[in-house]
């Protein structure tokens, strides 16, 4: 019993510890994060710019002040894509397919933050998080409506009714305007990137950052090309060809489209790109998916790279290769520019840890700020 009673003991110090470490971890993110509410662009049923469920697109928008007054940052929500009508149907009745799922309130931190100490560069400006609920980055567009699906493939028309919305609210006076998105969202940034510049007034500066969304053209570890064939799913279910950029589709196939290192060198607008060179999505679902990996070779290395073997930790290397190899069709213009680091990661610009802290991502003793980009 004695014994007991000590174990007891140190069990409940034990919690007592844990509960305050997670206490303390509250805390600090609350300090850097404000919670900001959703907002429904309602008018958008009508022209049927919808989500997959045909529920209105939405967006959390905490506004400008002071000098940040008529400075406007986009940055559209990642969350991969649906390739078939089964896929898509998963998502429908989710957040990422219906706005109705969307919860009513997120933080804002990161790049979103409002905090001086924390975000110096965009803190005051007008900072906009679009919920992603197309499942194809913004590009589809198909008339039609199944009937017994009630899948709604609508994600360009409802691209610009968003920007349609934020600019009756005051972008339209925008004098810096920047799109910007994570994962699916940051191709969104890049494959929409000349789009968002016509939409917006021809007196404003505007630029395009895309975090985490150069995904490469690449063969996964059973030598098939996945990423390719999965890709070609989503533009010919969501009808995204029209909306690809044409100085691509009147080369190429419109799936290769969706591809950033084929469409870059012909964007317009000025673009930065901020990735991780091991990124940690690619890595998990570029060359390494479930499908190419049937037993399970790759889980634990996926999960942590401490796990990894020799031979694998090679296959990353040379994974990291190639993704430099596409890179280098963003070319040298002085409209490009870049923050390439080698962290696993996955979207870096809206978790305070990997955007601005004294142990954030440096290369050469330089951190992500405005004069990076602009």
């Amino acid at each position: 019993m004695a014994f007991f009673h000590f174990s007891s003991k140190m069990a409940d110090a034990r919690l007592r510890t844990w509960l305050w470490v997670i206490l303390s971890i509250q805390i600090l993110l609350k300090s850097e994060a404000i919670n900001v509410s959703i907002t429904y662009v309602q008018n958008a049923v009508a022209k049927g710019a919808v989500c997959l469920d045909g529920s209105p697109p939405a967006y959390h928008f905490n506004k400008g002040l002071g000098t940040g007054a008529n400075n406007w940052l986009v940055q559209f929500e990642g969350g991969g894509w649906c390739n078939n009508v089964t896929t898509c149907l998963a998502r429908r009745d989710t957040r990422l397919g219906s706005s109705k799922e969307m919860v009513k309130e997120v933080a804002f931190s990161g790049i979103l933050s409002n905090n001086h100490s924390f975000n110096p560069d965009f803190y005051n400006w007008n900072r906009i998080k679009v919920r992603y609920c197309d499942g194809a980055s913004f590009t589809g567009d198909v008339e039609a409506v199944d009937p017994a699906t009630k899948l709604h493939f609508r994600g360009a028309r409802a691209f610009v009714a968003i920007i349609e919305d934020l600019l009756s609210k005051g972008m339209s006076d925008a004098e810096n305007a920047i799109l910007s998105g994570c994962s699916a969202g940051g191709l969104t940034s890049i494959l929409h990137c000349d789009r968002f510049r016509a939409l917006m007034p021809a007196s404003a500066t505007v630029k395009c950052l895309a975090d985490a969304g150069y995904f490469i053209k690449s063969k996964d570890i059973s030598g098939a090309q996945h990423i390719e064939t999965f890709y070609s799913e989503v533009v010919a279910t969501h009808g995204s060809a029209k909306n690809l950029p044409t100085s691509c589709t009147s080369r190429l196939r419109p799936g290769l489209c969706f591809f950033p290192q084929n469409v870059v060198k012909q964007i317009q607008t000025p673009l930065f790109i901020l990735n991780a060179a091991y990124d940690a999505w690619q890595i998990k679902n570029i060359l390494a998916p479930g499908v190419a990996d049937p037993h399970g070779t790759w889980h634990s290395c996926k999960l942590d790279i401490n796990n990894c073997s020799l031979d694998q930790l090679q296959i990353m290397q040379d994974f990291r290769q190639q993704f430099l190899d596409a890179l280098s069709r963003v070319g040298t213009s002085p409209s490009r520019g870049m923050f390439i680091d080698s962290c696993y990661a996955h979207c870096q610009s809206e978790m305070q840890e990997t955007w601005l802290r004294d142990d954030s991502p440096v290369l050469m003793e330089t951190v992500m700020t405005t004069s990076t980009i602009f």
